[in-house]
C-alpha cells in the first residue's frame, strides 16, 4: 500500500485568538486513535516554531545557514503524518476528517504528497 506524507500549514504569525476548545483535544485524541487502530498511521506529531529553526540552502556550490524565524513566509508546516492508505482517495478521507475537528475560526490547510518508494 502506498504511504503518504500530509503537512499541516498554519500561519504562524496570526495563531488563533481563542483556545481550542474544550472537546478539541478529545476529538483528536479519538481520531488518533482510530486510524492508530485501523493500521493507516504511521507517525505523526507537531513541530517546534520557525524562530527555533535553521534554513541550509545549497546554492552556486555554497552552503548558506538562516536561523529562523523565517519572516517572510506566512504559511509554515507546523506538523506532519505519515500514513498508509490504500490510495490518494482514503489518505484524502482521513485528512479531511482531521481538519474537520479543528475549530471553524481557525485556518489549517493540509499537503497530501504520496511518498514515492524506491
Amino acid at each position: 500500500m502506498p504511504r503518504f506524507l500530509t503537512m499541516i500549514r498554519v500561519d504562524e504569525q496570526n495563531p488563533p485568538a481563542e483556545g481550542s476548545g474544550c472537546d478539541f483535544d478529545e476529538r483528536m485524541s479519538a481520531l488518533f486513535e482510530e486510524i492508530t487502530k485501523a493500521g493507516v498511521m504511521l507517525d505523526t506529531a507537531g513541530l517546534k516554531p520557525t524562530a527555533e529553526g535553521t534554513r541550509v540552502t545549497w546554492d552556486g556550490g555554497q552552503l548558506g545557514y538562516t536561523d529562523g524565524p523565517f519572516t517572510e513566509t506566512k504559511e509554515v508546516v507546523g506538523g506532519y503524518s505519515i500514513i498508509q492508505a490504500k490510495d490518494k482517495a482514503e489518505a484524502l478521507e482521513w485528512t479531511k476528517r482531521f481538519l474537520e475537528i479543528h475549530p471553524k475560526e481557525w485556518t489549517v490547510s493540509a499537503e497530501i504528497r504520496e511518498i514515492e518508494e524506491m
